[in-house]
C-alpha cells in the first residue's frame, strides 16, 4: 500500500540540505469503526455545535477559540493569530542539537513517522546526515509544525531512512510514581531464579505479538451477524412488508460470551 505523504520540506544541518517527505508510520485504517444511528429511522446522527445558552446552531464562520479568564469572560483568538506565533519556516527541519540515543527515556516518545528523501538530488545529502548520526550513535532534536501545532521532534536513523518521532512536551508529563525499595538480597536471589524462566520463554520479535485480538473478534462477529441478518430481513419483508423491531443483541454481551467460550476451550 502506498504511504500517505502529508508533509514535504527540507532537512537542514549546517550547510547540508536535503529535500524530505514525512509520512505516518502507523495507521488505523484496519480498525473497525461504527456510525451512530437513529434507532427509529436507521439514519446516521450528525454532530453539530450549538450555543450553550440559546441552544441554536452556530455557523462555522461564527466559531472562534476563547481562553477563559478568572472573571468568567474569554480572551478571543483567531486561527491565523495562533499560526503567526509558530515557527517562521514551517517547511524546514533544522536540527538544533544531537544527543545520545540512550539518554532519552521511551516515555517521551509520542508518534512515529517515516522520514525519507524527497528526490534523487537530496538523497545523497540525506544519506550523509543519517550515516554521520549512525557513526556517532546520536539522534537529532528539532522542531516542526505537524497537525497544526509546533512540535519537538526526534530524528533517529533506521535502515536506509530515518524515523521522525514527535515528542511529548514537558508540561504533558506527570511526575513518576514513587517506587518501593527493591534491592534486598532476597529480591536478588528471586531475580536470579526468574532469569531461567526468561531464557526458557525467550523468543523473537514479531508483529503478531501485538495484534489486537478484540478487533479480530469484532470483525468475525460482524461477518457472522451480516450473514445471519440477510436472509432474516428478506423473509421478514416477504411476510409483513414494513420493517418491524425485534430483539436486539448487544454487541458487548456477544463479545463477552465469545470470550467466555474461548476460555473454556483452552
Amino acid at each position: 500500500m502506498a504511504r500517505n505523504t502529508f508533509w514535504k520540506g527540507y532537512l537542514r544541518l549546517s550547510l547540508v540540505t536535503a529535500a524530505v517527505t514525512v509520512s505516518p508510520a502507523t495507521t488505523e485504517s484496519g480498525k473497525v469503526r461504527f456510525h451512530v444511528l437513529n434507532r427509529t429511522t436507521n439514519n446516521r446522527v450528525e454532530s453539530r455545535y450549538i450555543d450553550s445558552v440559546t441552544h441554536k446552531r452556530v455557523a462555522e464562520k461564527d466559531q472562534v477559540k476563547g481562553f477563559p479568564k478568572e472573571d468568567g469572560d474569554y480572551v478571543l483568538i483567531e486561527d491565523d493569530e495562533i499560526e503567526a506565533l509558530g515557527l517562521e519556516s514551517t517547511r524546514t527541519i533544522d536540527i538544533d542539537t544531537f544527543v545520545k540515543a540512550d539518554e532519552i527515556d521511551w516515555i517521551w516518545y509520542d508518534k512515529p513517522h517515516f522520514l525519507a528523501p524527497g528526490d534523487k538530488v537530496g538523497a545523497e545529502a540525506f544519506a550523509v546526515i543519517r550515516e554521520a548520526m549512525v557513526r556517532e550513535g546520536v539522534v537529532g532534536i528539532a522542531r516542526l509544525v505537524l497537525y497544526r501545532r509546533e512540535r519537538a521532534v526526534l530524528l533517529a536513523p533506521s535502515g536506509k531512512g530515518m524515523i521522525l518521532w514527535t515528542l511529548h512536551y514537558g508540561e504533558e508529563m506527570r511526575e513518576p510514581v514513587a517506587q518501593l525499595e527493591t534491592g534486598s538480597k532476597e529480591a536478588k536471589r528471586e531475580a536470579t531464579s526468574l532469569e531461567k524462566l526468561f531464557d526458557k520463554d525467550k523468543g523473537s520479535w514479531s508483529a503478531s505479538l501485538v495484534q489486537d485480538p478484540v478487533q479480530k473478534r469484532i470483525k468475525s462477529f460482524l461477518k457472522t451477524r451480516e450473514k445471519d441478518a440477510a436472509p432474516k430481513k428478506a423473509k421478514s419483508a416477504a411476510k409483513s412488508g414494513p420493517k418491524t423491531s425485534g430483539n436486539v443483541i448487544n454487541i458487548m454481551d456477544a463479545l463477552k460470551k465469545s470470550l467466555k467460550e474461548e476460555k473454556r476451550s483452552t
